[in-house]
């Protein structure tokens, strides 16, 4: 059993890059935000190239909810608390015009869009749901609160925000991949302002390169090793449970998301800090036992996601001394209607266009909030503890999953098959033989 979307729909798989070339833009990463990228600069006329090290789309986009949604938890008090009034405005026009440009888009992709009412819901803590309502009403956004969802179980409060959608993710990519020139299983090793070079030691210059690898590849310029941590989460896809009006998630970490899906609902939960203890899979198949004991498990599948300091993505240039060299990362585990705003975002700074959300997403923009002492403890820990094997990215010790059977980082979340094969970034290379 895997991932529903990838079982359902099958991309084109392109060839790799066998010549040095130029461009105006080079693209590195072909997940979601990197092909969305591509699409908007070529509807700019902006001659540009994609180069992925492995399939398209086959990381992280292939493993989502694929949720489209400007609901991104309880975030709108802690924005205007942090960003005030203007910062907090921008996040949600950004991530509102993203879902209307899905919407748009998905009128002529056949990608089973649908609009559903999106749900963040509480267990114990109906104040933060009011202080969350009360925000948005601050915004001017129509928001709703509930007391009562259609789950099974009683919440303590609810925040609505209508009319907001769900979609295929891969049926929906491979309606934009037509028209765009794009290269698989390249990996770039080396990248400096200007140009890129990929394993097999092609050049591809280009006056700007965007990076949108997931997790950020250079540790020389930006501090992202520092800035972001990951975190994994995962999903069965039930059959003979109960059919949701709604997408639902809980505000608290490790809480329990649910969204329909045709003959299916997605369940997700047991997350955790990438290299940490959580409750994976087994956690939800006990808690389907307990809800829906008919329902059967027809897919399952986990993912990662990038989370940043304060709630906000890093989309932007990628530091002040790397002229041409962007960034889309940190998308906090609502990387569909982020992504898309990376797209709008570097489309506008690649072009010299003039965009509203630039100083809210700027990658340099102050780092000093709680999360960044707790990151830099836990990389410390890691970093200090005496044990095999390590990761090549920078030497953290890492830690057996047992669910996944696999070698993850706790430190920048890098992950490794028990025979030491690359599953995820940033590490640049597997482990070496004992």
């Amino acid at each position: 059993m895997g991932s529903l979307w990838l079982e359902t729909t099958t991309l084109p798989d392109y060839g790799p890059l066998e010549k040095s070339l130029n461009t105006d833009v080079l693209i590195v990463g072909g997940g979601l935000a990197g092909v969305l990228c591509a699409h908007r600069l070529t509807e700019l006329g902006v001659d540009c190239v994609l180069v992925e090290a492995e399939n398209i789309c086959g990381g992280v986009t292939a493993h989502t909810t694929a949720k489209l949604t400007a609901q991104h938890g309880f975030l709108y008090r802690t924005l205007l608390d942090h960003f005030g009034r203007s910062g907090a405005a921008a996040y949600l026009e950004a991530n509102l015009t993203a879902l209307e440009r899905y919407r748009t888009l998905c009128q002529r992709i056949d990608c089973d869009f649908e609009e559903r009412d999106s749900y963040v819901y509480t267990l114990d803590d109906p104040k933060a749901a009011q202080e969350e309502f009360s925000a948005l009403q601050e915004l001017g956004y129509p928001a709703t609160l509930e007391r009562q969802l259609p789950l099974p179980f009683p919440v303590a409060g609810a925040v609505r925000f209508p009319d907001q959608g769900q979609f295929h993710p891969l049926k929906f990519v491979r309606g934009l991949l037509p028209g765009l020139t794009v290269y698989a299983h390249s990996p770039i090793r080396k990248i400096r302002p200007g140009y890129a070079i990929t394993d097999q030691g092609h050049v591809v210059t280009a006056k700007h390169i965007l990076i949108c690898t997931h997790f950020p590849m250079l540790n020389r310029w930006g501090s992202y090793f520092i800035k972001l941590y990951q975190h994994r989460s995962y999903l069965l896809a039930l059959e003979g449970a109960p059919a949701l009006p709604g997408m639902y998630v809980d505000n608290a970490q490790g809480g329990l998301t649910f969204r329909p899906c045709g003959p299916y609902l997605l369940f997700g939960g047991g997350d955790h800090r990438t290299g940490k203890a959580g409750g994976g899979w087994s956690e939800l198949e006990t808690l389907a036992q307990r809800y829906w004991p008919k329902a059967q498990v027809k897919y399952r599948w986990a993912t990662q996601d990038c989370m940043s300091l304060d709630g906000v993505p890093y989309i932007g240039p990628y530091s002040p001394s790397t002229p041409g060299l962007y960034v889309a990362t940190g998308f906090n585990k609502w990387g569909m209607t982020n992504s898309m705003v990376a797209a709008l975002l570097l489309g506008d700074l690649v072009t010299g266009r003039d965009t509203p959300w630039a100083k809210l997403f700027a990658p340099n923009r102050s780092m000093l909030c709680p999360q960044l002492f707790s990151n830099l403890i836990s990389s410390a820990a890691d970093l200090l503890t005496p044990t095999r094997p390590r990761c090549p990215h920078m030497g953290c010790a890492l830690k057996w999953n047992s669910q996944e059977h696999s070698w993850d980082c706790p430190c920048h979340g890098s992950r490794f098959r028990e025979d030491g094969q690359l599953i995820n970034g940033p590490a640049q290379e597997g482990l070496s033989p004992k």
